[in-house]
């Protein structure tokens, strides 16, 4: 039988491919070989050309897992088992999806390719930073501060993939140099070890990095993303004076603010009829414009040249309205769209979604409640409520569907609301921008760039440092500099605590913050998953306090076989 490899021996392979076989031999010198005039391992990072290439390998990487549906950063493992969202199309239990804490497993696979994803991320940043820092700086056109930009781009991406792994298992492997041979005797390093390697290789990269404008590619890391990690990774280490200083200086001297002025494509292009600098920020290439001060760190889709990229917010987010059947009087109750002469049954607004993400009433209305008419990030240019029949031959054609007017009553009316129809947030869709599948209204697959990163959130990120050192004032000048943007009326003192920032964070970053992350690193997972996760059929996602780290797949455990290499308890 052939045996599976974990991702920890997996990547033992990955080493040996990129750094070098190890063989035992009686004359080893016969079976080494010193690659002279071709690209190996051993010489491909030594020059300026091949740094970058390892670099764009590890951009590429990361853009592939934070786009997929099964590796880590995946749109969708943003919401679910967390206090936004569970899946839509099926509320009930699955092993695919996280909507019950009871079917997390050791070989569950979200478990598995999160775990395996971010190792591989770790491995080739290792690779790049060792043989980037063996080259001689003077190959590099700005020596010695060209080759530590390569080392620092590697170093953030490292720390970065230590970030989600670390919040996501506990204790795990710290690995800072390549694994380049057969190794069964890994060993599970102190969270706090991890927390200090991110802080060292943040702190790294904040001062090698470039400053905003400087980069040489758009997406390609700055500055400012590495000041926001350490930040973070300072509050991680209930170090909130440390986190201050750090985010203060990203936020008053990175050269970053929020949008307040209407920008880019959508200006004359306003679809829903009206826009505002919110829903500016989300338009087809306005990620990567000059005057978007807001973004951070963007991933990059290029859709236009070969090897560029999509994602799929519409078909995770959106609602599968063209499933909704016959209006009351008995018609198909949406034609859709005209594409070679046949109605598609698709929007080309909505495009094609599969509710994979249903929010959560505390996404759609709780959050809402006292500014429901003035906060801008609700408006129904950004949030998307009333949906309409589409057929000429109903008397109900252009009316608002409503579930109540059938009769009989419809069979499933939990389906209907959790994945027919629910609210959908304009910043998933790009309506005019779907260049494939038009039979389908691009498949639910769009085109623009995404943000990693945004200004917003490093104001709230600093929000929540004043609340951690007792300065609630300062705080809740960040907090209501965010919902000035919006004209959201101020908070004030006496609502201010971290739960309000969870939930500013709600109004402001659904679909772009990882929110496991967020919610492990205040303490406050399982409670708010408990009291928001309103999956009808699995109310709290079943969550138990064992929950809040998943388990270590079982064959990283199973082929450690020099080393325990214990599970985390009650799995």
């Amino acid at each position: 039988m052939k045996r599976k490899r974990s991702l920890l021996n997996y990547l033992t392979a990955i080493g040996v491919l990129f750094s070098g076989f190890a063989f035992n031999a009686c004359n080893d010198s016969i079976l080494t070989e010193t690659p002279k005039d071709f690209l190996s391992p051993d010489n491909a990072y030594l020059t300026e050309q091949g740094a970058l290439q390892g670099i764009t390998a590890l951009h590429d990487r990361v853009r592939a897992a934070y786009y997929s549906f099964g590796e880590f950063g995946t749109m969708n493992w943003q919401s679910h088992g967390s206090d936004l969202g569970y899946v839509g199309e099926n509320p009930d239990r699955s092993n695919v999806y996280l909507n019950s804490y009871e079917d997390i497993t050791p070989i569950v696979r979200y478990v598995v390719d999160t775990w395996n994803t971010g190792f591989q991320i770790i491995q080739w940043a290792n690779v790049l930073i060792d043989k980037v820092g063996q080259a001689d700086p003077s190959l590099f056109k700005d020596g010695e501060a060209g080759k530590n930009l390569y080392i620092a781009e590697a170093r953030f991406f490292r720390a970065f993939a230590y970030r989600y792994l670390v919040s996501t298992y506990g204790d795990i492997p710290l690995l800072t140099t390549p694994v380049s041979s057969a190794k069964a005797d890994f060993t599970r390093d102190p969270v706090a070890s991890i927390h200090e390697l991110m802080a060292e290789d943040f702190k790294f990269a904040s001062e090698n990095l470039p400053d905003r404008g400087n980069e040489a590619a758009p997406g390609r890391i700055t500055k400012g993303p590495a000041l926001h990690y350490l930040g973070e990774t300072y509050l991680e280490q209930k170090k909130p004076e440390l986190a201050i200083e750090v985010l203060s200086r990203l936020i008053d001297t990175g050269g970053y603010d929020l949008m307040t002025q209407r920008f880019g494509t959508r200006l004359g292009n306003d679809i829903f009829g009206s826009g505002d600098p919110y829903y500016d920020l989300f338009g087809y290439r306005n990620q990567n414009l000059p005057e978007n001060k807001e973004a951070m760190w963007v991933i990059q889709c290029e859709p236009e040249i070969q090897g560029g990229g999509q994602i799929a917010t519409a078909y995770i987010f959106g609602p599968r309205y063209f499933d909704i059947g016959l209006t009351p009087d008995g018609h198909q109750a949406f034609l859709g769209t005209i594409y070679n002469g046949v109605h598609t049954g698709y929007s080309d607004i909505y495009s094609r979604g599969t509710a994979n993400v249903r929010g959560t009433n505390l996404v759609y209305y709780y959050v809402w409640k006292d500014n429901w008419d003035t906060d801008m990030r609700n408006a129904k240019h950004n949030i998307i409520r009333d949906f309409y029949y589409d057929n000429p031959a109903s008397a109900y054609h252009n009316k608002k569907i409503d579930f109540s007017l059938y009769n009989p009553p419809r069979p499933n009316l939990m389906l209907d609301t959790t994945k027919n129809l629910f609210p959908i947030h304009t910043k998933f869709l790009d309506p005019q921008n779907y260049f494939l599948q038009p039979n389908r209204a691009g498949g639910g697959i769009t085109h623009k760039d995404w943000y990693a990163l945004r200004f917003a959130e490093s104001l709230l990120l600093r929000a929540e440092a004043y609340l951690a050192s007792n300065q609630k004032e300062l705080a809740l000048q960040d907090i209501n500099r965010v919902r000035a943007r919006s004209k959201a009326k101020p908070a004030t003192l006496e609502e201010l605590d971290i739960d309000y920032v969870l939930d500013e964070r709600v109004r402001e970053l659904y679909g772009e913050e990882w929110r496991l992350v967020t919610l492990r690193r205040v303490g406050k997972l399982l409670e708010r998953t408990l009291k928001y996760n309103d999956n009808p059929m699995i109310p709290g996602a079943a969550m138990k306090p064992h929950n809040v780290l998943w388990p270590i797949p079982q064959a990283q455990i199973d082929l450690n076989i020099d080393a325990p290499f214990p599970q985390n308890p009650n799995y």
